[in-house]
């Protein structure tokens, strides 16, 4: 069944490459198809189109194929287009004439946008509260290390020292920086696209603020050419924010991989949460970190995906917005996972204790001593120019014993003040 079938066969090589693997797809979408069909045939009852008996019965239509969507039996089989031909052809097969008349006002444009708004709209939301997760786990872990020396580097050379509480709250405070871009995502797709039709709006009088109230957007997107114009817009938004996520997980990853190599030595997991080699007994590798690294640079290229899909179409619709659909919702359960699988490992990290008296450190403190002269009365460039030498001619007797008070150094971490700061 398609929803555009006018009794006229198509080519069925046309029919494979045109339909692709949209069934597979909308299963996704199939829960907001239903959420908006619903808010839909209200409407349509308002305005006089259906009964109130008519609506009743699609209604109960409705809630049969909520509850096979919820319980994993529903499917949208080979003779069928995509998921909105699905429910129309259920409805009319449960319902007859009723069901055929749910597309009325509605074109097969605004309905799949309508379903994915809500869907990003719902996804943007579970991925911030998984996000909120991660960052409660980082800034206690940050409260618990907070005391445990870590060497902080630049150019990947000792640099000067740092914390473990100073590692994990930075993260969290950054993780702080990608939930203002969700933000900013899901204030974009929070604005109903129905009743834009085909991109040019409708001459049945709809009531386009009662399908926004029912659907629970925050507001519509008033003008019917904008609703359509959204598609492909949103993607872009929402790619960037995915991506700007990715990359605090991808750079967290990278710092676990490097720590737990030997040569650095910070961290350890427990046995069971890493893997083995089939010749070298003795590895005990991070895939996991590995993976989310990987997994998440290929989310950031997500962005260019999108905008190269769309960065040259007219207004209007154009079937290149169905490539949309399957990375961008493959993105969002992927980094649904991502963070749920950091949170769950990163919980189990071993921190090591840093021998800062190794020759590996001997030069961690150097500033903290340069530092010491000036409060003592040298001027900076005579005090560093007093280290410096002493490095080059090997006299350097490194001083541990200076406290870094300000905010947000790692004798002041401000975990409170990090934690107030993540948005509603």
């Amino acid at each position: 069944m398609k929803l555009w079938d006018k009794g006229i066969s198509i080519d069925k090589k046309i029919e494979q490459f045109t339909v692709g693997n949209d069934r597979e797809i909308d299963i996704h979408i199939a829960k907001y198809d239903v959420i908006a069909s619903r808010a839909h045939a209200k409407m349509l009852q308002k305005i006089g189109i259906l009964s109130a008996e008519e609506l009743e019965q699609l209604l109960g239509g409705l809630a049969v194929l909520e509850k096979q969507i919820e319980a994993g039996s529903f499917v949208i089989d080979a003779q069928f287009e995509d998921v909105h031909s699905k429910i129309e052809f259920e409805l009319t097969k449960s319902l007859g004439d009723v069901g055929k008349k749910i597309h009325t006002a509605r074109s097969r444009n605004d309905q799949v946008l309508v379903a994915l708004q809500l869907y990003y709209k719902e996804s943007l939301g579970v991925v911030k509260q998984k996000t909120n997760v991660l960052f409660d786990t980082l800034l206690e872990l940050a409260d618990t290390y907070k005391d445990k020396v870590l060497p902080g580097y630049t150019h990947l050379q000792v640099a000067m020292p740092s914390s473990f509480g100073l590692w994990f709250s930075a993260y969290a405070e950054v993780l702080i920086d990608d939930v203002y871009l969700l933000n900013a995502a899901l204030k974009t797709v929070d604005q109903n696209p129905l009743g834009s039709a085909a991109g040019y709006g409708s001459s049945f009088p709809i009531d386009r603020e009662m399908t926004t109230k029912e659907m629970d957007f925050s507001t519509l997107k008033y003008n019917v050419v904008a609703a359509q114009m959204s598609r492909g817009k949103s993607e872009r938004t929402i790619a960037a924010s995915l991506g700007s996520l990715c990359n605090t997980m991808s750079r967290f990853a990278m710092d676990v991989c490097l720590y737990m190599s030997q040569n650095f030595g910070f961290i350890s997991f427990p046995d069971e949460l890493t893997t083995g080699s089939s010749i070298m007994p003795h590895k005990k590798n991070p895939d996991v970190f590995e993976l989310i690294r990987g997994k998440c640079n290929k989310i950031q290229a997500l962005q260019t995906e999108m905008v190269l899909i769309t960065n040259n179409l007219p207004s209007g619709y154009h079937r290149d917005f169905q490539l949309l659909k399957e990375n961008m919702i493959a993105a969002f359960e992927d980094v649904k996972d991502l963070l749920d699988i950091f949170n769950y490992a990163i919980k189990q990290v071993i921190v090591k204790d840093v021998d800062v008296n190794s020759d590996l450190y001997k030069y961690l403190f150097t500033v903290d001593n340069i530092n010491n002269l000036v409060m003592d009365g040298q001027t900076f460039r005579e005090a560093y120019q007093k280290i410096g030498g002493q490095v080059q001619d090997g006299t350097y007797v490194p001083d541990m014993s200076k406290k870094h008070s300000h905010v947000g150094s790692m004798h002041n971490l401000s975990l409170d003040k990090i934690k107030n700061k993540f948005p509603e």
